[in-house]
């Protein structure tokens, strides 16, 4: 069986979770709060070296002995016997350890509250989406990244056409003159973030809560995952680098072509790329997720907040008789419009 991790209290060994809103670690057993610089000196030297070298297969909870199981890429979860959060160490360790890790800092209250106001402005949704169960569904989930740092050089090619007309008497004389335009120079790329899960490349949603600044990254530490679910990554960089490459293609022409400026119309270019350098490395980055299964499809609809700004995406479920029935009555009413205006006339 495999091993996982459970951050223990300092004081009384209770579990220790993560709280974005004071960016501290709290014990709900003791109530002790923790700073980061508190845990680290907890910490022994030997338990960060650990994650880095060691490898581990077994999911058994540290707390109540029960075994976890888990779909193949999660890195952190709940046991849910004991309800204790666990980190599984093999998902986040060797090969697999990430670079960098985000906080969350919106709350799992603060981000309730977004999603019903944010809910609320929507039209047409079933009444029970708004249940306290469903609510209760929203995830903490630190999902991974590929984040991507490149210098490319473009050179792109283009015909310009300015356009003059005037007036001499009752004779309109219009005058075209076609340019040569070139525009090249070096274009830098900083923080380009792609997914590295599969099961989220579909999902437009995990890309639309964006952008993350990757800035207030800090070095990975397994203790930002207690209290939350995480995701590993089951994407390599190999498998979406022309993907990427054709990105910064196409983004290196945008910029250029878009430095060009003084003439009517643009027309015809041709963009030739050069890759100078590029690095990439690995995040895990916070997002709360609600998904809801409708009656009346298979498919589940999505829900997603960034862990940081709040800025949310997702598509919600439409009450299709509500719908109809609004549709109906407001389709009356233009029709008996309609026909009192045709009496009045008439």
């Amino acid at each position: 069986m495999s091993d996982v991790v459970s951050h223990k209290c300092p004081n009384c060994d209770g579990p220790l979770l993560f709280d974005p809103e004071s960016q501290s670690f709290h014990c709900e057993y003791c109530l002790s709060v923790f700073k980061d610089t508190d845990i680290k000196e907890n910490t022994e030297p030997s338990q960060v070296e650990e994650l880095a070298k060691e490898t581990f297969n077994l999911y058994a909870c540290p707390s109540c002995g029960a075994e976890v199981v888990t779909e193949e890429t999660t890195a952190a979860t709940y046991c849910y016997y004991c309800h204790n959060p666990v980190v599984l160490k093999d998902r986040v360790s060797g090969e697999f350890l990430p670079n960098a890790i985000l906080p969350f800092k919106v709350s799992e209250k603060e981000a309730k509250e977004k999603f019903l106001q944010w809910a609320n402005k929507k039209k047409f949704i079933p009444r029970d989406f708004f249940s306290k169960k469903q609510i209760e569904k929203m995830t903490g989930v630190y999902f991974p990244y590929w984040n991507v740092d490149a210098e490319l050089f473009g050179d792109v090619k283009a015909k310009g056409t300015k356009i003059d007309v005037w007036r001499i008497d009752e004779t309109e004389y219009t005058r075209t003159r076609r340019y040569d335009i070139r525009r090249k120079g070096n274009v830098t790329f900083k923080s380009l973030l792609k997914t590295a899960l599969s099961k989220n490349v579909k999902q437009n949603m995990i890309e639309s809560v964006q952008p993350f600044n990757v800035d207030d990254c800090q070095a990975f530490d397994s203790r930002f995952l207690s209290g939350f679910q995480a995701e590993k990554r089951d994407l390599e960089f190999n498998e979406i680098k022309d993907a990427v490459n054709q990105e910064l293609d196409q983004y290196t022409e945008k910029l250029l072509v878009n430095d060009i400026s003084g003439y009517g119309m643009i027309d015809s270019s041709r963009c030739q790329t050069q890759l100078l350098n590029q690095s990439n490395q690995y995040y895990l980055l916070p997002l709360w997720i609600v998904t809801y299964k409708g009656h009346d499809s298979e498919e589940p609809y999505y829900f997603a907040m960034n862990g940081v700004s709040g800025k949310t995406s997702g598509i919600l479920p439409v009450n299709k008789t509500k719908l109809i029935g609004t549709s109906a009555m407001i389709g009356a009413v233009v029709s008996g419009i309609v026909l009192l205006g045709g009496y009045l006339l008439f």
